[in-house]
């Protein structure tokens, strides 16, 4: 890990769109799989799974160990876990539920250490040792660790989706991503993205982020629907979910044994 130079910020600058896939397991083995297997990027998903502080360590050691980069998804825009993240040694966060720029700004000031250079004051805390710095082993992170880090705002409502060029214009907003399910869930579509209004809404979203130059990424539940998506211009895409993909192949597997339909979920569902 190089506190200095952000992996996923060299993964938009690659020829092909970086694939990934979501960890709602919670576990770290199987953190370590999805990223053997060769996924790209990986989703830490802190705001709708029981994943505590500690457990994220645990998740980013054993993903340290593998090709894929992390992103640790807060479960909250709040200055404290966003701090206690970073010190955990995560280096791409992404904020749930941004409405306007004020709240894209709290992210990015939260990210960052005071420095006069800043469009605004920076406020997270300082510590030395920690993994983030290398145990304190990393010359002057204090100093340079704001350059390393990346950070993806989320967009999930039509209001924020509105709101979209002037989120992306914050100083120190490095990315943009549209939560599909929460977006059709405010649209009136709970559990259907596949929805016409709610596809259009998601083909302009990426239009209007690649015309204010910022990357635009996203999650959809089947390679058919991602593979849409990457036609619409989304710079990177996720696909379901290691939960979700297991969930199917075990039903998949348990149908052809026993030769008739047996529980199956959504297609919708991640």
């Amino acid at each position: 890990m190089d506190p200095y130079n952000n992996p996923f910020k060299a993964l938009l600058s690659a020829p092909s769109v970086p694939l990934g896939t979501w960890l709602m397991s919670g576990t770290a083995s199987t953190a370590e799989a999805m990223g053997c297997i060769g996924y790209d990027w990986l989703v830490v998903d802190m705001e709708h799974v029981p994943i505590e502080f500690k457990d994220l360590l645990h998740i980013l050691q054993a993903i340290a160990g593998t090709p894929a980069v992390p992103v640790v998804r807060l479960a909250v825009n709040d200055i404290t876990q966003v701090k206690r993240a970073l010190d955990i040694g995560a280096q791409t966060l992404m904020f749930p539920f941004v409405q306007n720029a004020d709240e894209a700004k709290r992210a990015v000031s939260a990210t960052r250490y005071p420095a006069v250079a800043e469009a605004f004051p920076g406020m997270r805390g300082f510590a030395a040792m920690h993994r983030g710095s290398r145990y304190a082993t990393v010359a002057d992170y204090g100093k340079r660790a704001n350059a390393g880090i990346f950070r993806i705002i989320q967009l999930e409502t039509p209001q924020a989706i509105e709101r979209l060029e002037e989120i992306a214009a914050v100083d120190g907003v490095d990315a943009l991503f549209v939560g599909p399910g929460d977006l059709s869930a405010a649209m009136g579509h709970i559990g259907d993205i596949g929805h016409a209004e709610v596809q259009s809404a998601l083909k302009d979203a990426a239009a209007r982020a690649r015309a204010a130059g910022k990357p635009i990424g996203i999650v959809g539940p089947t390679p058919e629907m991602v593979q849409r998506f990457i036609e619409f211009g989304y710079t990177y895409v996720a696909v379901a979910s290691d939960m979700g993909m297991m969930v199917r192949q075990a039903g998949a597997f348990l149908s052809a044994l026993r030769q008739a339909p047996v529980k199956s979920i959504d297609s919708g569902v991640y």
